[in-house]
């Protein structure tokens, strides 16, 4: 969650942030806040957290994207009605790297251990280089007494730099995939209006509103709208299905 337009924004994104605590007590999932960046104001310029529990991203997956506020902020003298936003990224949990190392995938060669001087210490073949051929991954080992145990340690940092690998990948897609919720934070990209002087909450992607904006920041009424999203997502798979 990060405000896109000043202090009220920060003010906004921790309502907002805390909408989605309560929520989620409400659902009987685990909520963990990882990190919180504040305001001049005590607000939140950014704050995520973790969600756990059954059936937690199909349901959050929808709150991707610009949630707009209309209100007075505490901040404003004259009473006059604010126009801010509010940006929300939901992203699944990213599984633990899992590094698989099939036959197919590996050149191993064996060759002479080589002494000071390139003089050979040993008569045996016993050092190993481990070539992973769809990353051009090369490890080579020869501080091992025997080749049984340079190819395990060969495989071993093999292993361990295949998973570097997978985890940056890892990391740059997720990156990429929150700027795309995330959008640019221009106002006209709302998925959902919270306007506080009339007391609704209209989401803009299925036409619904909702008359009771505490019951939505108390995370009480947030189902409406989800539930309005996934029958709209059925119907659009039925749709797409039929064509």
């Amino acid at each position: 969650v990060a405000g896109t337009g000043g202090e009220e924004a920060s003010l906004f994104a921790m309502d907002i942030f805390k909408m989605y605590e309560k929520y989620s007590q409400n659902n009987g999932w685990k909520f963990d806040t990882i990190d919180i960046m504040e305001s001049a104001v005590k607000g939140y310029k950014e704050a995520s957290g973790t969600i756990s529990g059954s059936g937690v991203y199909g349901k959050l997956k929808f709150e991707s994207g610009i949630h707009r506020v209309q209100r007075v902020p505490v901040t404003e003298k004259s009473g006059r009605v604010h126009t801010s936003a509010v940006s929300v990224a939901v992203l699944p949990q990213a599984d633990e790297v899992d590094v698989q190392l099939r036959n197919e995938d590996l050149r191993i060669d064996t060759y002479r251990s080589g002494g000071s001087g390139g003089q050979s210490v040993n008569t045996t073949d016993s050092a190993v280089r481990i070539t992973h051929l769809p990353t051009g991954t090369v490890v080579a080992i020869q501080d091992e007494r025997s080749q049984h145990q340079n190819k395990a340690k060969a495989l071993k940092v093999l292993r361990a730099r295949l998973y570097e690998l997978e985890r940056h990948r890892l990391h740059a897609d997720r990156s990429k995939l929150r700027s795309e919720q995330i959008g640019s934070g221009d106002r006209s990209e709302r998925i959902r209006t919270y306007n506080f002087p009339q007391g609704r909450v209209t989401d803009h992607r299925v036409g619904v509103t909702h008359h009771s904006i505490v019951d939505v920041m108390e995370g009480e009424s947030l189902d409406v709208f989800i539930e309005a999203l996934l029958l709209q997502e059925e119907m659009d798979a039925i749709a797409s299905f039929a064509s």
